[in-house]
């Protein structure tokens, strides 16, 4: 598995059993298309994007989402939640050459 840089963040920060919150996912990725073209070169820069996303709570699957190149550099990518008590949230990102990261955070309810 490579380490590219993510950041999960939920909103609002403190929250309790039963809330919804907001999950943010943030990946530094450069999200290229296959259609530009480096500026000195001239040659086509390769598609590379992430393609799935993952997000998983305790080990049940929250959502997937399957995404395509005309995303922007570093995408954010947001879903909702139930908090259902202490645990892990776990989110796995695939992209189109096969690389494979994932990102996970404790989630501790308050209250």
């Amino acid at each position: 598995m490579s380490k590219r840089k993510a950041i999960i963040k939920i909103k609002p920060n403190k929250y309790a059993n039963g809330e919804v919150v907001k999950v943010n996912l943030m990946v530094m990725h450069p999200m290229e298309t296959g259609m530009r073209k480096d500026k000195e070169t001239k040659a086509t820069i390769p598609a590379h994007y992430i393609n799935n996303v993952k997000f998983v709570y305790n080990g049940k699957v929250i959502t997937t989402m399957n995404v395509w190149e005309s995303l922007s550099t570093n995408p954010v990518f947001t879903t909702y939640m139930k908090i259902d008590g202490e645990g892990e949230l776990s989110v796995t990102f695939t992209d189109n050459t096969g690389e494979v990261n994932e990102k996970s955070i404790k989630i501790t309810p308050k209250g």
